[in-house]
């Protein structure tokens, strides 16, 4: 984690320019150069102040399209002229701010998106008693994009989120939130949010909105389906181990959730089909003949093993020797098993073929010979030369 707080330029306290910082901003590094380590940005009531260039900017725009998040905490600045908006930032964000400020306490509420999503899913729950506690800023923005689940005054979008290509985005449209965190009017559940919020933009699977998942006890499946669209997910189509195919609907248990119990027939792998959904879950142990008998035993070998003078002997007793024993005679003992040669193959088939044929090999001596004798030679005239 990189966490840097800047200066801002109109702050004037008096105190040296020497004191201010032991290093420069790490511009380059953190939005070039290691842009892509990071797993999650956050622009906290950020603005263009011209330390950052619209190349950086940039870089943050497609480093969500490649996979990466970015969450944007909006305050004020954010419909002022130098908002993010006004950056090539805006070309992933899910939402445009209409320069107006709404001041005045509000309670924040769910939507009916909110209440199926698994980001806010069940937050309602967690209200101390009376309600949350209220804000009292939201930033006006139009939604573009994404998914709305939480709203302010007049149902003016709050939270909203967005996946582009493959990153995801998220921005949050008011600067109040830590009155949760500090118990305001009995506050609400900050952290919780903010937790599944950045879990969410972290694609953490059980966040994910569509999910289909199953366990099992015994027998007994327990198939569960997480859907944020309207309508309910069609029928769950079950193909047993055998290849027998059960179609059962699946019943709403809350916002978004729904639930099927169902006793599978028999032990093995069955696979879940809903929609482009698809999992596979083994009902029963993972290996269920092995649980049969879980003991070692040669009992059951012996009927064939006997009449033929063999026996079975325990590797934990120590590997034993192998010898050659006659046919009919007792193939094991204490520290020792036999082995009969029974000589028990079959020559089909012997071709003996030269590598090359004589010729060639002719050529290839008379070739070495004459390289030789060149060689040779013109070492010999080397060494008349120098003598003379």
């Amino acid at each position: 984690m990189h966490f840097t707080i800047l200066r801002p330029p109109e702050k004037q306290d008096g105190i040296p320019v020497t004191e201010l910082s032991l290093i420069a901003f790490p511009t380059r590094e953190l939005f070039v150069e290691k842009i892509e380590e990071f797993d999650l940005i956050v622009f906290d009531r950020y603005r263009m102040r011209g330390i950052l260039p619209m190349s950086y900017l940039e870089n943050v725009a497609q480093y969500v399209r490649n996979g990466g998040t970015v969450l944007v905490a909006a305050g004020p600045e954010f419909g002022a002229v130098d908002s993010l908006w006004r950056s090539p930032l805006a070309e992933v964000l899910p939402v445009e701010p209409t320069a107006r400020v709404i001041e005045g306490g509000f309670r924040p509420a769910l939507t009916d998106l909110g209440r199926r999503h698994p980001v806010t899913e069940g937050l309602e729950e967690l209200a101390p008693e009376g309600g949350w506690g209220r804000w009292f800023r939201q930033i006006d923005v139009i939604p573009l994009a994404g998914q709305v689940v939480m709203s302010g005054p007049d149902d003016r979008p709050l939270l909203v989120l967005n996946r582009v290509e493959e990153g995801r985005v998220a921005v949050l449209a008011s600067d109040h939130a830590w009155l949760w965190g500090r118990g305001y009017e009995g506050g609400g559940p900050q952290l919780e949010l903010l937790r599944r919020l950045a879990h969410w933009m972290l694609k953490e699977p059980e966040l994910e909105e569509e999910a289909l998942t199953a366990t099992t006890t015994g027998q007994e499946l327990t198939v569960r389906r997480r859907s944020i669209a309207e309508e309910p997910p069609g029928d769950l189509t079950i193909t047993g181990p055998d290849g027998a195919v059960t179609v059962l609907p699946m019943t709403e248990v809350s916002p978004g959730r729904y639930e099927l119990v169902w006793q599978a027939p028999m032990m093995g792998l069955y696979r879940l089909e809903q929609g482009e959904l698809t999992r596979v879950v083994a009902v029963g142990p993972s290996a269920p003949r092995e649980f049969v008998e879980t003991i070692a035993s040669g009992a059951v070998l012996e009927p064939v093993v006997t009449p033929t003078n063999g026996g079975i002997t325990r590797l934990e007793d120590g590997v034993p020797d192998i010898r050659a024993v006659r046919e009919g005679r007792p193939a094991v003992g204490r520290g020792w098993v036999g082995i009969t040669p029974r000589g028990a193959y079959v020559t089909q088939d012997l071709t003996i073929a030269p590598l090359l044929p004589g010729w060639i090999w002719l050529l290839l001596a008379a070739s070495l010979a004459i390289a030789a004798w060149l060689i040779e030679g013109r070492r010999g005239a080397k060494r008349i030369t120098a003598s003379a």
